[in-house]
């Protein structure tokens, strides 16, 4: 994932040393919440652009179907 949230490893490994974990479980434990940052979390600029690229795609759709309408309203008032 390009779009992750960083996350400083060494720096949680020292603060749960700091608190009695030894190295073996702040290392895991590290590891296992560098992995869930990675996997779980997207950073506001990643949102950002997703939320663009759908409001790009919304108003393209909603482009076509007023070209529709106006066809049809069109087309109705030629037949009547």
């Amino acid at each position: 994932m390009g779009h992750a949230i960083p996350f400083d490893t060494h720096e949680s490994v020292k603060k749960l040393r700091a608190v009695g974990f030894t190295e073996e479980q702040a290392e895991a434990q590290t590891r296992m919440i560098a992995d869930l940052v990675d996997e779980q979390l997207v950073s506001r600029r990643y949102l950002d652009e997703r939320l663009k690229e759908l409001e790009y795609r919304l108003v393209i759709r909603l482009g076509g179907m007023m070209v529709v309408a106006v066809g049809i309203v069109a087309t109705l008032v030629k037949l009547l």
